[in-house]
């Protein structure tokens, strides 16, 4: 089933039109507005707020911030598993890793409008999903994000480029130095963590991942 499924709508064909033209993902905890707006401002198009301890309150809190920061730069603002507070958080979207809630649940409590993502770490689990808009794939490298996830390298990445049939991500320990192998692999598009969250520098260091973006892009369009 593929992502123009679920286009119903001007607001839906709207974000999944913004997703399809996205390169840059970011995913981080609570961070203060003079953060997000850097690395917004360096390339991000997706920003995720994945926090799986905090109270709902506190996730409220820390949305009404990534919302504004994303309604300022044009991004898409996705929440961490939680479709149950996807309305209220503003939400433009959730994402779903493989344990956490099930697609026809999470598409039931958000609605056709929102952009569902989901977590995969195998070419079976590429093929399996169905009912989202997009999906990750990786972990390319081993990242303390997930610990005891072990690398899945780029034999899955070479996977989606051939067989995705909707827009896909590469994640995991991906950074300006090894970023080159997942593009030549086959990725257009990126998931990041660290290499945004814990740089000096936020937006230089999102500017450089966008960089190597749109030079792959320009080579040989987005996958």
């Amino acid at each position: 089933m593929g992502w123009e499924t679920w286009g119903v709508g001007e607001i839906g064909d709207e974000r999944r039109a913004r997703l399809a033209r996205a390169k840059l993902y970011l995913v981080c905890d609570a961070r203060p507005r003079d953060f997000l707006r850097a690395a917004l401002a360096g390339g991000v198009d997706v920003l995720q707020l994945r926090d799986k301890t905090a109270p709902d309150a506190a996730i409220l809190r820390a949305a009404h911030t990534f919302r504004a920061c994303c309604d300022e730069a044009g991004a898409l603002f996705v929440l961490n598993d939680r479709p149950d507070l996807a309305a209220v958080a503003g939400a433009d979207g959730v994402h779903l890793g493989q344990d956490d809630t099930p697609v026809p649940q999470a598409r039931a409590l958000v609605g056709p409008e929102r952009i569902v993502g989901r977590s995969t770490h195998s070419p079976a689990q590429l093929d399996a999903a169905t009912g989202v808009d997009y999906v990750a794939v990786g972990p390319v490298h081993a990242t303390p994000t997930k610990p005891g996830r072990p690398a899945a390298g780029l034999g899955p990445i070479r996977h989606a480029a051939a067989h995705a049939r909707v827009p896909w991500f590469a994640i995991g320990g991906i950074d300006a130095d090894t970023i080159g192998p997942v593009l030549d692999a086959g990725a257009g598009r990126v998931v990041v963590v660290r290499a945004i969250a814990d740089a000096a520098d936020p937006q230089a260091a999102a500017r450089e991942l966008r960089a190597h973006l749109d030079r792959r892009e320009a080579r040989v369009g987005t996958a």
